[in-house]
């Protein structure tokens, strides 16, 4: 029943996090002479309302405590989303261990307990694994939420405090983690515009040396796949949650005569469950191909020979797409069953299959070498090693992550449309200005759009900084003449946050 084991990293955090998986096959429970005439695991399960993909904490000793676990097989979590419900068992875990260590029972922590917390994961030079302040904040508000899931069945206090802040409109407020880092999104965001972006790709997964030639005994032999997936980041915005979901049904036909296409991004796959239209350069789209093709092509035939498919437990075999996005599939118990794709969340995807000549293959893209669909968190390993590869190149303080890709893809789409603005406004006077931003919006409102967000204010706030005192008749100024990247690349010359190509003007 417990399906994948991974320890949180870290000198005071020995909490593990397990997974749920009631319908693998556990070979000596039915032969124990002790567990025999027990119900199997699928049957416990059932009735306890266990899923597949729920946390199980174990303390460092290996005990589970219930009260613990309670909060991970409740119904909030039930109903959250897998990277929701995988961001919160780490977040406790860690916070766990460092009761432990600190001498605390959970249910007896208090405000200081928390303060200690926050020092120690961000500030404390003890601990070699420190992390950013918005790390810091989601691991408050997961430990604030078991916290009051707690109190009303156990009789504890949610130790995380709370203030008022002032709100986004005048006279409102709103309320705020006391705890929480005062500034999180300023050191914790950068950007690369587009001569380091392809610098960091150049280098930290195809292979290259700073001359830009293949370095001697290079073997990435997920270059293709991890290229391909970088770019999607890049060049969609999406998250890598949402890009790490999409089946290749869902992928456009390609077409020469296009430059983006239009695609569609399914409810269960977003972030807060709001499907949305997004929009994929050919670039992309051909990178993709190419990886199928390829490396994904020779995964799957590995994974046929092995015979690694057809024993899945719960493996649908798609035999259909409707015209209004749902699925016609069968399992292989023989039963049909249909679903849209919007309803389809990452772990079902995974499930999907079809059948071909050779024999079954993953409706997912992104699958590891042994032709399995990868997992999500698999893709922060990529950039683990290309950051790995990127320092030992010699180019300190050049980290990327996947985010990054979500904020350039941001900052890039903003000197598009800032120029774009300002070439239909160039012959406007100021009303008419005005009159034409009401009826049309202005940049931020593109931006959004591109981004998938609810609020323009988060896209202002959050992902463009670096223009808050930019004077925008330098982007005019810039406007003609000037290829995208030689314009960013003058743009943000020696803004602490934006990285550019370090190599440019080094001698070869």
């Amino acid at each position: 029943m417990i399906d994948e084991l991974e320890v949180e990293a870290g000198p005071l955090a020995r909490w593990q996090v397990h997974w749920c998986d009631p319908r693998r096959d556990v070979s000596w429970y039915a032969a124990d002479p002790v567990l025999a005439g027990l119900p199997t695991l699928a049957e416990w399960a059932h009735a306890h309302g266990t899923q597949r993909g729920q946390p199980v904490l174990l303390r460092a000793d290996g005990w589970s405590v219930p009260e613990v676990n309670g909060f991970f097989a409740s119904a909030r979590m039930r109903n959250a989303s897998a990277g929701t419900r995988r961001k919160y068992a780490f977040a406790v875990a860690v916070w766990l261990g460092f009761l432990d260590a600190a001498g605390r029972a959970w249910h007896d922590a208090d405000e200081e307990d928390v303060a200690g917390f926050k020092f120690w994961r961000m500030t404390d030079e003890a601990n070699v694994r420190r992390v950013a302040g918005g790390t810091v904040l989601d691991d408050i508000g997961a430990i604030s939420a078991f916290y009051r899931w707690a109190g009303s069945r156990f009789g504890v206090s949610d130790p995380v405090a709370r203030r008022q802040v002032p709100g986004p409109d005048p006279g409102t407020s709103t309320e705020s983690f006391e705890a929480g880092p005062h500034i999180v999104r300023g050191k914790d965001v950068k950007w690369l515009d587009p001569a380091g972006y392809a610098r960091w790709v150049d280098v930290g997964l195809r292979g290259l040396d700073l001359r830009g030639w293949e370095i001697d005994g290079w073997r990435g032999r997920n270059s293709q796949r991890d290229c391909a997936f970088v770019d999607g980041l890049y060049g969609t915005g999406l998250r890598l949650s949402e890009w790490a979901g999409v089946l290749r049904l869902e992928l456009p036909a390609d077409d020469e005569a296009r430059t983006y296409y239009t695609c569609r991004l399914s409810a269960a796959c977003a972030k807060g469950g709001r499907g949305r239209r997004f929009w994929m350069p050919r670039s992309v789209l051909a990178d993709v191909l190419a990886y199928e093709e390829g490396e994904r092509a020779a995964a799957v035939r590995r994974a046929q020979r092995a015979g690694r498919y057809e024993p899945l437990p719960g493996l649908l075999l798609v035999e259909r797409r409707t015209r209004n996005r749902r699925l016609e599939t069968r399992d292989t118990g023989g039963r049909q069953v249909a679903a849209s794709l919007d309803s389809l969340d990452p772990g079902s995807r995974k499930r999907l299959f079809r059948r071909t000549a050779a024999g079954l293959e993953p409706l997912a893209v992104w699958l590891n070498e042994d032709g399995m669909p990868r997992e999500a968190h698999g893709w922060q390993h990529t950039f683990d090693t290309g950051n790995e590869r990127v320092a030992r190149a010699g180019l300190t303080s050049f980290e990327a992550n996947a985010h990054m890709m979500r904020h350039s893809f941001a900052l890039r789409w903003y000197s598009v449309g800032r120029l774009l603005y300002e070439r239909q406004v160039a012959h406007l006077n100021a009303e008419e200005v005005r009159d034409f931003r009401a009826q049309f919006g202005d940049t931020w409102y593109l931006v959004k759009t591109l981004l998938g967000h609810a609020d323009v204010t988060t896209t202002m706030d959050t992902y463009l900084e670096p223009f808050r005192d930019l004077d925008v008749s330098l982007l005019i100024e810039h406007a003609h003449g000037f290829a995208l990247s030689a314009l960013m690349a003058s743009m943000f010359a020696g803004h602490p946050q934006v990285l550019s190509d370090p190599v440019v003007g080094e001698p070869s």
